[in-house]
């Protein structure tokens, strides 16, 4: 499977079906004068992204900020890779952000996949529940949305009469070396609902859209947890 448009300028540039079996779903949204990802895979296709994002014709070294929607290893891997290459920032909540910047084997679950991830700056630390990310007439949200981990965030933007969004692992799972929290995420994922997004781009099972088939998404799962 290659790299695949979703929406107008919003693309999946990597994830199992497209770079290698262990990555989450990586999205690239392009603002004109600048690109941001949204998480990057588990480490080890960088090079590859990279290569992906030339062949969509765009530039990597438009890559300002990568976005990622929590502390686990399959979605943050290659953040180091961009910011050293392309001084991409790194943006996460604080609440995910100690993970990173230890190092934490137990909290990346690194240690489930048998690697590591060097202890890595977190260049923005997300507060509270609703930041706003400016991108010229555009504006990138980034919501609280705890639950699968203590600062995990959702991402959404309106573009071409459609909310795009980015809810990654929204599906769980629940572990207590996540600090996890179900009644924590139920709030989260009614929250997601109120926004009636057109498409959902989810971290391992796909995007889903039109608006019914996200909320029938969300809504199977907090009946699976109910």
């Amino acid at each position: 499977m290659k790299t695949e448009e979703i929406a107008e300028g919003i693309y999946l540039i990597g994830g199992p079906n497209v770079t290698r079996p262990e990555d989450a779903a990586v999205y690239l949204v392009d603002f004109g004068d600048e690109l941001v990802m949204i998480d990057s895979g588990a480490g080890n296709s960088s090079s590859q992204l990279d290569r992906n994002i030339e062949m969509l014709g765009l530039k990597p070294s438009k890559l300002t900020q990568i976005i990622l929607t929590h502390c686990h290893i399959d979605h943050i891997g290659s953040a180091t890779y961009f910011r050293e290459k392309y001084k991409s920032e790194i943006v996460i909540h604080e609440l995910d952000a100690r993970a990173l910047e230890t190092g934490d084997s137990m909290k990346t679950a690194a240690n489930w996949y048998g690697t590591t991830f060097p202890p890595t700056r977190v260049d923005r630390k997300l507060k509270g529940a609703h930041e706003i990310l400016n991108f010229g007439q555009e504006d990138l949200h980034c919501l609280h949305t705890p639950g699968h981990t203590p600062g995990s965030i959702s991402v959404y933007l309106d573009r071409a009469g459609q909310r795009i969004l980015f809810g990654q692992d929204i599906h769980g799972p629940f572990n207590r070396a996540f600090d996890s929290d179900i009644a924590a995420w139920r709030k989260s994922m009614n929250v997601l609902l109120l926004l009636e997004a057109d498409i959902l781009c989810e971290g391992h099972f796909g995007i889903y859209q039109p608006k019914n088939k996200v909320r029938d998404y969300i809504e199977r799962y907090l009946e699976e947890y109910d």
